[in-house]
């Protein structure tokens, strides 16, 4: 098994078309997961050819970090996307994205990761507001000019976050981006376009759902964010429309989840889409099932796409 390799917009960086996202593993967002499954999943990602980690200095409070910072220790050729911005001090945590936050933020991170420069650093999540009204983005690119990160970007939540990034020159956009919603990259795609900015595609399995698995009797534990995230009503009839995708199993590919990974790999504006496995059985699967390149749909099928999902009822 191997990833091929894209680049990651005008930054320079060649990164793995596959990355390891990290929310999962860090026990915040499906429920636990031992520090040691944690490092043996990151072991394996590496082993397979994956030379590129996002990860937050808010998942674990900091642990997931402090974990990677061991793992990749004297590892030059892996690249860490770290996203700051969020004050777990209090309760509730709150965002924050004033210049003496972030560069408190940046520093810890640094220690954390071991390196001297974050290969690239994210605003987590900020509203438009907060980048019109803030001086983050002139943060961040002082932070680029001191040489204590070496590009810096957005995780955006929706596309006038992205936009908004995008006119404040921000060089890595982090979008979620799957088969059931993919509305907001397509929205800025000239706009990423024009820029040159590398895209990091999260979410590109829609938290599980388009694993393919799921019952319409799906339930979660506490823990796990998708408890609140929807209904039971909504979980049974979303799970009711994957059936609109069946026709895009054929050839080589065998499940949803493969097809919903190749769907996003098809977009030539993805650098890279961001899986987020909590065991290393997990990883291994996906890199199986999608990994060896070139293994993206087809034009023919992506094409009766919107046709298929209007005909299913499903609003992307």
């Amino acid at each position: 098994m191997s990833v091929r390799k894209r680049p990651l917009g005008k930054t320079g960086l060649s990164v793995s078309q596959m990355s390891l996202g990290t929310w999962g593993l860090s026990g915040d967002a499906y429920g636990p997961v031992t520090e040691a499954d944690a490092e043996r999943t990151v072991a394996r990602c590496l082993e397979m050819g994956i030379n590129l980690i996002d990860t937050a200095d808010a998942y674990g409070a900091g642990h997931m970090e402090a974990l990677l910072g061991r793992a990749l220790s004297g590892r030059d050729d892996v690249y860490v996307v770290t996203k700051i911005g969020t004050d777990r001090t209090i309760e509730p945590p709150r965002k924050r994205f004033d210049a003496e936050w972030l560069r408190a933020s940046v520093d810890r991170c640094r220690k954390r990761l071991r390196r001297d420069t974050l290969d690239v650093c994210l605003l987590h999540n900020p509203s438009v507001d907060a980048l019109m009204a803030s001086d983050a983005p002139d943060t961040m690119k002082a932070l680029v000019a001191e040489k204590k990160i070496a590009h810096w970007g957005v995780a955006a939540g929706d596309d006038e976050v992205a936009r908004a990034a995008l006119d404040h020159d921000a060089e890595v956009i982090e979008l979620a981006y799957n088969l059931v919603h993919s509305i907001d990259l397509h929205r800025i795609a000239g706009d990423v376009m024009v820029s040159g900015a590398g895209v990091l595609a999260r979410s590109p399995l829609a938290h599980g759902l388009l694993s393919g698995i799921w019952s319409t009797e799906r339930e979660f534990d506490e823990g796990d964010h998708r408890r609140e995230r929807w209904t039971k009503l909504e979980i049974e009839a979303r799970v009711q429309q994957l059936a609109a995708f069946d026709y895009l199993l054929q050839g080589d590919v065998k499940t949803l989840r493969a097809a919903a990974i190749r769907f996003v790999l098809s977009s030539s504006i993805v650098s890279s889409v961001v899986l987020g496995p909590r065991t290393l059985a997990h990883a291994e699967e996906l890199v199986r099932e999608t990994g060896d390149g070139p293994r993206y749909l087809p034009d023919e099928l992506l094409l009766k796409l919107p046709r298929v999902m209007a005909r299913a009822g499903i609003l992307t």
